[in-house]
């Protein structure tokens, strides 16, 4: 009885060789920087200086103090709240802009246009972080473009990287600018497979352009936007460091101090805490997959949609 399925198994796997060794570089990748080193979280329930070694007969076990130090950090509040609101904000924005944006773009009717905006949509994206927030002083620099503009019209200059209310503006809709239009990408590729019959019968009953957005195009994209709905919010408060210090001055550090900076600066800056250090990536890391399991399950519970 267990012949047969066996059989059929050597059998995919001898046709579908060619196919699996492609894969075989990325996942080697993916293994040695992604898998690896997850055993370095073991750091965070140690003393662990840097030099010493993870596994050891001197290693110093000290259970979860590194955790219970970061929550009775004075910086513990501040960091949540930051990190949280910029995360919500930009994903109020950025999850349905994308959507609406390949809408749009699916809807017109030159699609020799389409490409054409698809492509420069598309094209911030890969700029580089470095050279972005250098565009944004550039812009809105003390003495940037929108500044001088405003001196010249008799206003004052506005300090946009050293006020905490310019910010998160800056930052989200900069961030939104750089990736919609990368987003976009994946539904558009799904709405590529929606049945023209769909439309025609639309029209034959008389829907309009918008009519046939809403009940054509968005029923067919439904289980691509609910999966990544389920991703976005796993990776809500994922926000890297890169950005936000590139972006940080001393001016805005009461908005702009996020947990990712603030792990940087505590395990690689000054006098290194990396143990510290880990222990708060990891609890951010928590957040993230129980956000994942809470996201996933209402989603199979109530679109039948899911990642597992």
């Amino acid at each position: 009885m267990n012949k047969k399925p066996r059989r059929t198994l050597v059998r995919g796997f001898k046709d579908n060789l060619p196919y699996l060794l492609m894969l075989l570089p990325a996942i080697v990748t993916v293994f040695l920087f992604n898998y690896l080193p997850i055993y370095g979280v073991l750091i965070a329930f140690q003393d662990f200086m840097p030099g010493d070694k993870i596994f050891s007969d001197t290693t110093i076990w000290v259970g979860f103090s590194n955790f219970t130090r970061f929550f009775s950090d004075v910086q513990f509040l501040p960091l949540m709240k930051n990190t949280f609101l910029l995360c919500i904000y930009g994903f109020i924005i950025g999850f349905p802009l994308p959507i609406i944006v390949s809408l749009s773009l699916n809807a017109l009717r030159k699609k020799k246009a389409g490409k054409i905006f698809q492509t420069i949509f598309t094209a911030p994206h890969f700029i580089s972080l470095v050279v972005l927030v250098g565009m944004l002083q550039l812009f809105f620099g003390r003495y940037g473009l929108v500044n001088n503009i405003a001196a010249g019209m008799g206003l004052e200059r506005f300090s946009y990287f050293l006020e905490n209310s310019a910010f998160r503006p800056l930052y989200i809709l900069s961030s939104n600018w750089q990736d919609f239009g990368w987003s976009a990408v994946i539904y558009i590729a799904a709405l590529s497979n929606v049945d023209p019959g769909q439309h025609e019968a639309a029209m034959i009953d008389g829907a309009s352009r918008f009519q046939r957005i809403l009940h054509v195009d968005i029923p067919a994209i439904m289980p691509m936007i609910s999966v990544m709905l389920i991703m976005s919010i796993g990776g809500l408060m994922g926000v890297g460091y890169e950005k936000a210090l590139l972006m940080q001055t001393d001016g805005n550090l009461a908005v702009s101090e996020l947990i990712a900076t603030y792990v940087y600066k505590k395990g690689l800056t000054g006098v290194p805490d990396q143990a510290y250090a880990t222990a708060i990536g990891l609890f951010n890391s928590v957040i993230n997959v129980v956000l994942l399991i809470i996201a996933n399950t209402l989603s199979k519970r109530f679109s039948e949609n899911s990642l597992w």
